[in-house]
């Protein structure tokens, strides 16, 4: 269980070391933007033990599927260390939750929802890259490219890359071909052109927008949380409709927001990564305020789209909206 904190009258940043990172961030001071939420809105079950529970079984099945032991090992230390460096597995877990609540079982999408975090690294690595937004700290630790080079952190992304198709062709098991072959499309899709690859694309190219706050939200992070929403979902068996609702609900969750306003309201060693680093961002084009106004009303009409599943099967992705808006790091 968690509680929440009112409106604080000014900003408050709280040196929170990366290691001891916790999910109960709703008992920690809100930056002064941020209000409390109603009593209705909280989950009913401990969303902190649901995610350590997750996260484990994530990190155990992400270190199997990279060991140290094949050749060359250099490339597959730079992997490693990037992978399990850490990170709340957001994606993973709701690829997780989006499958049980259809009626799947974590064993069946655990494949997906590792490949989803190998995507997902593969996606921090180049964005740390000097030519990119040249982060030198990325989850606490230096980033990749600081340990092995800008060489060897491009060589390991590609190899994430490959690894993350052959993972969900080769482990998943007990699914329909023609459903693992929908699940990699849709993979491909969001971290493409016309997702993420193409949302870099599009903010590298026009910095100082002012109309760019749309195509950040849509390109930039949406598309991975979408598609780990909807694999979890083909996955577990969910029927057509249900899936496209659940598409409806990934796409208003609104990561990309909230990741901006910790980006210029916390320190580095709060969010384990480099703070503020002059990129266009919702605060410089919305202001804080408006910004998390946003945010919440994405919050409300996310948990509006589950309204019509079962309420205990559905609670973990309504906690984790929750705490998409409202967390600390």
């Amino acid at each position: 269980m968690f509680t929440f904190v009112g409106k604080l009258p000014i900003p408050l940043l709280l040196l929170m070391p990366i290691q001891n990172r916790s999910f109960s961030c709703f008992r920690s001071v809100s930056v002064s933007a941020r209000v409390s939420t109603p009593e209705a809105e909280r989950p009913s079950f401990n969303f902190e033990a649901y995610m350590r529970e997750k996260m484990n079984s994530v990190n155990q099945a992400l270190e199997r599927a990279v060991p140290l032991r094949e050749q060359p090992v250099g490339i597959h230390k730079a992997m490693r260390y990037s992978l399990l460096n850490g990170g709340n597995r957001i994606r993973a877990v709701l690829c997780i939750a989006a499958c049980e609540l259809v009626g799947g079982q974590e064993s069946t999408v655990m494949p997906v929802a590792c490949a989803v975090e190998m995507i997902q690294t593969i996606y921090l690595m180049q964005d740390d890259l000097p030519c990119m937004d040249n982060r030198l700290l990325r989850r606490g630790k230096p980033s990749s490219h600081v340990v092995f080079g800008e060489n060897v952190t491009a060589l390991a992304g590609g190899a994430l890359w490959a690894l993350a198709l052959e993972h969900i062709a080769k482990k998943t098991v007990g699914v329909p071909p023609s459903t693992v072959a929908g699940v990699i499309a849709e993979l491909a899709r969001a971290f493409g052109s016309q997702g993420l690859t193409g949302g870099r694309f599009l903010e590298a190219t026009s910095m100082g927008s002012s109309d760019s706050d749309e195509v950040r939200y849509l390109k930039k992070f949406a598309p991975m949380i979408e598609a780990s929403v909807v694999m979890g979902s083909m996955i577990g068996g969910g029927s057509t409709e249900q899936t496209e609702i659940l598409r409806k609900f990934a796409r208003c969750v609104g990561f990309v927001i909230d990741d901006d306003l910790l980006d210029v309201t916390k320190l580095s060693q709060q969010i384990g990564k480099t703070a503020g680093n002059g990129k266009v961002t919702f605060p410089k084009l919305m202001g804080i305020e408006k910004s998390w106004e946003f945010a919440k009303k994405l919050n409300k009409k996310a948990q509006d789209m589950l309204s019509g599943f079962d309420k205990e099967k559905a609670a973990p992705l309504i906690a984790m909206v929750s705490y998409v808006t409202y967390r600390e790091n």
